[in-house]
């Protein structure tokens, strides 16, 4: 996989582009409960690369480029497009990981989002904002294989203020439900488990973070993240926790988001001879996250 090529036509594609008043991601994962104003646009691309299964050579990149309106000063919506690509060399996991071999880049799925701020950072002194998506995917985030994903997400975020606006605190709560839908593969070992009957998902995730201004535009930032998954067959399958630093610039213009978020500790399902400590199927040991939005 061509890592610069891809990062390079990802940014390119974000650049061309031109926007207005952002909605910025102080962090990588965590968000802020600000919302755009009314008539406002906004245009962000987030480029995260997943890498290591502490066997063979893993890494998968997805790039999601979202555009979001400003209907209300309290209400705003956005359609993304993601990309993804995958590189999976020497690890094979019963029904999880059925073959080696790059996949992609490619289109990979379409996602409608909404957010609804009940309370504003600055003016009500804590900000309360709920943000729901609706994700279709067609390509298997894990193993680069045809999966039909419907998604459906409900998260509620906290932010407030410190140090008259020098330090922000942010916290999410989410719960994402799935219909996953596998299409088979053909000449695969017959003892070789990919089961191809739709399955149910129910995904929870806790994060937080702050972020400190140390200089005019730039900041610094810290978060934690929590998920764990729940499946049809096999009940509590993973969980994980993420945590890392940032950096982030915002101009008047553009702003720019770096998070290193490595795998902090996991469990839940295995595959034979993985490190312990961590859950290594359908997560990594890192993610590298980049994001960059323009002003309209």
């Amino acid at each position: 996989m061509n890592l610069t090529r891809f990062f390079a036509a990802a940014l390119a594609g974000t650049a061309l582009t031109a926007g207005v008043q952002a909605d910025e991601n102080l962090l990588g994962s965590v968000k802020g409960a600000e919302v755009l104003p009314k008539g406002a646009y906004d245009l962000y691309t987030a480029i995260k690369w997943r890498a290591g299964k502490g066997t063979g050579d893993y890494d998968a990149i997805d790039i999601k480029t979202e555009l979001e309106y400003g209907f209300s000063d309290r209400f705003q919506g956005g359609v993304a497009l993601f990309g993804r690509s995958v590189s999976n060399e020497g690890l094979i996991v019963d029904g999880y990981l059925p073959l080696e071999g790059n996949f992609g880049p490619k289109l990979a799925a379409i996602e409608l989002t909404g957010k609804y701020n009940f309370l504003s950072p600055a003016k009500d002194d804590f900000g309360l904002s709920m943000y729901s998506s609706l994700n279709y995917d067609w390509m298997d985030a894990h193993s680069g294989q045809d999966k039909d994903t419907l998604s459906l997400e409900f998260e509620l975020i906290g932010q407030k203020y410190f140090l008259e606006g020098q330090m922000i605190w942010m916290g999410n709560i989410s719960v994402e439900g799935t219909y996953a839908d596998r299409a088979p593969i053909d000449n695969l070992p017959d003892d070789f488990d990919w089961p191809t009957d739709p399955e149910m998902e129910l995904e929870v995730t806790l994060g937080t973070g702050l972020s400190y201004r140390f200089a005019p535009n730039w900041y610094l930032g810290a978060e934690i993240e929590y998920q764990t998954e729940f499946e049809t067959e096999v009940g509590q399958e993973r969980w994980s926790v993420f945590g890392g630093p940032s950096i982030h610039y915002g101009g008047a213009k553009w702003w720019a988001t770096a998070t290193w978020l490595p795998q902090l500790s996991g469990g839940g399902e295995t595959y034979d001879g993985q490190p312990d400590g961590l859950h290594l199927i359908e997560k990594t040991k890192n993610e590298f996250i980049l994001k960059v939005g323009l002003n309209f």
